[in-house]
């Protein structure tokens, strides 16, 4: 954490809203597992409209389709937690959207839902520029629902920070 002019240490979403804004960055962002955690976190912090163009929970295959235009043969031939879910995610957002940049994260919460090939605690992150590649990540997070969750928005949050520093 980096200290505010208050004295207090600035959050992580604090420093996300801050390198957007200083950046001129709008934010669109796609939560198929986090289910608007990310939103939520970044929009509690006063002044956050600068940045948060909008978000997507899609949960389903037909509303990855339906809302973002990924095809379901890509989630059927992959699955809706892969690297390929993820990266078509952040394009699609990105063309439905006005934001600069998406954050798009897929992955399997728990308690139930894993897989031998696909754990609880599976997720991909992906953050792409407009215009510009995709940067994905695969992790398999520790805990229950509540902390894959949270280690899925902290990750996505640095993952984005990490790359606004060196595209932007």
């Amino acid at each position: 954490m980096t200290p505010r002019n208050d004295g207090q240490e600035q959050s992580l979403e604090e420093r996300v809203l801050e390198r957007c804004r200083s950046a001129g960055v709008r934010l669109v962002l796609v939560e198929a597992c986090a289910g608007g955690l990310l939103c939520g976190r970044l929009t509690q912090v006063p002044g956050a409209s600068a940045v948060v163009e909008r978000g997507f929970v899609p949960y389903s295959h037909e509303s990855k389709a339906e809302q973002l235009g990924v095809p379901l043969e890509l989630l059927q031939a992959h699955g809706s937690v892969s690297a390929e879910a993820a990266e078509a995610l952040a394009r699609g957002a990105l063309e439905r959207s006005r934001a600069d940049w998406a954050v798009a994260e897929t992955g399997i919460a728990g308690p139930g839902g894993g897989t031998p090939h696909k754990p609880v605690g599976l997720a991909f992150i992906a953050v792409m520029r407009r215009g510009g590649a995709a940067a994905v990540e695969r992790h398999v997070f520790a805990g229950g629902r509540a902390q894959v969750r949270d280690a899925v928005a902290r990750r996505a949050f640095a993952l984005l920070l990490e790359r606004l520093s060196v595209e932007s």
